[in-house]
């Protein structure tokens, strides 16, 4: 009798994650690694589900079984060492740090829906995040797999390629460079369909197309590994030991502490670009290389940056503006055009570049909503994007920072 093949597992890899969990949690460890965090998974459109996100489970908890199997590899320690921003100490941390299955827990509800909750040390927790989405993602998306959806993925890649040679082209010699990366591990088609992504947009324009937030790519196709932080980092300092009034000027400060100049891009929606901007003041205004956006209008969101930063009298020409929230490559080229004269610019692209096969995608995250037995919450400047399981707090928060109920 012949064995069994073993099933291959969909993350081959520790290092296929986002490089900004590698970031925060060499912070995270650093600073205040006894904190213990709640995470939630949501899908925002489960009504838009070709089939119940609960007949995956059985094979959820398998991938999961398998990954809190998984360790880094020598090679793979090597190439984070060559990360200058990444300490030694926290990759010796690294080379013993497995995830554990006890602080991941699935179930289903009687609507068929997916509940996945993440509870235990931040420094394990914190970890879970991409590897549990781009899971979910790939075997959703096994089941509806077509001969058609592949040629229709296919084509709209070629078209981005096709674009990319004319942006290449129709860019102005002495212009500040179109710059795009990829964003796309948490909700891509599948594991290699992002990487012939990735491949595909690079041979066509490797002056554009520049990096990819996945770690375990950018090792394998050499190039440039992008991240910094996520909401997740700064919400876990409104349950640290500062002033709920303080906990993003603590937050930018930590951070600052830790990177002394490196990875100096901030985000700015955990509650709002306007209360951003009232903390973002002139000491971190120039310590910071410059700002993210992801919710809320992008135009009217980088007029407030510059604003901000001539008010301050920085030149606004020496900072940059990343975009990553709901671009494609169109949205991203109007808003370099609008924003290349008074701003340095990129674009993180993530559903549009690795799941644009021509069927809706899933529309899913896993958040943090406490820190410390406290709740935690993102207000964000796109209203859908809030996420708290506590609207007693949420509303407290918005008290905090004076921000207006949305109007319906």
């Amino acid at each position: 009798m012949l064995a069994e093949t073993p099933r291959p597992t969909i993350i081959q890899s520790l290092l296929d994650t986002d490089l900004y969990k590698f970031t925060m949690l060499q912070v995270v460890l650093h600073q205040f690694p006894q904190a213990h965090g709640v995470y939630e998974f949501r899908c925002r459109n489960n009504d838009q589900t070709l089939y119940p996100l609960a007949d995956i489970r059985e094979e959820l908890e398998w991938e999961l079984d398998r990954l809190c199997q998984m360790r880094f590899s020598e090679d793979e320690l090597l190439y984070l060492r060559s990360l200058r921003f990444i300490k030694s100490d926290f990759v010796d941390y690294l080379e013993l740090f497995q995830l554990k299955r006890r602080f991941i827990h699935v179930s289903t509800d009687e609507q068929q829906r997916l509940n996945i909750r993440v509870e235990g040390p931040i420094i394990q927790a914190m970890f879970f995040e991409i590897f549990v989405l781009a899971i979910v993602n790939e075997l959703y998306f096994r089941r509806l797999e077509t001969p058609q959806i592949l040629a229709e993925g296919e084509r709209r890649l070629q078209h981005k390629a096709a674009l990319l040679h004319r942006y290449e082209h129709d860019q102005l010699t002495g212009e500040p460079p179109f710059l795009i990366s990829d964003f796309g591990t948490r909700r891509r088609y599948r594991f290699s369909w992002q990487e012939h992504v990735l491949h595909t947009l690079y041979t066509a324009s490797p002056s554009i197309f520049r990096g990819t937030s996945n770690v375990y790519l950018a090792k394998k196709m050499n190039i440039t590994p992008i991240g910094t932080m996520a909401h997740e980092f700064m919400q876990a300092f409104q349950a640290l030991d500062v002033r709920l009034r303080d906990f993003q000027k603590a937050a930018l400060e930590s951070w600052v502490h830790e990177y002394r100049g490196d990875l100096g891009i901030a985000l700015t929606d955990v509650v709002g670009m306007d209360a951003f901007l009232r903390d973002f003041d002139l000491y971190f205004a120039k310590l910071f290389d410059g700002l993210r956006h992801d919710s809320g209008d992008p135009y009217v969101w980088g007029d407030k940056a510059y604003a901000h930063y001539q008010k301050l009298k920085i030149d606004s020409r020496s900072k940059m503006l990343t975009f990553s929230d709901s671009l494609d490559l169109e949205r991203a080229w109007a808003l370099y055009q609008y924003f290349k004269d008074r701003f340095k610019t990129s674009f993180g692209i993530g559903t549009n570049l690795t799941n644009d096969m021509g069927i809706t995608p899933l529309n899913i995250v896993l958040k943090l909503v406490e820190c410390n037995g406290q709740s935690v919450a993102k207000i964000s400047d796109t209203p859908g994007k809030t996420m708290t399981d506590n609207d007693t707090f949420l509303a407290y928060l918005r008290q905090v920072f004076e921000i207006p109920e949305p109007q319906i």
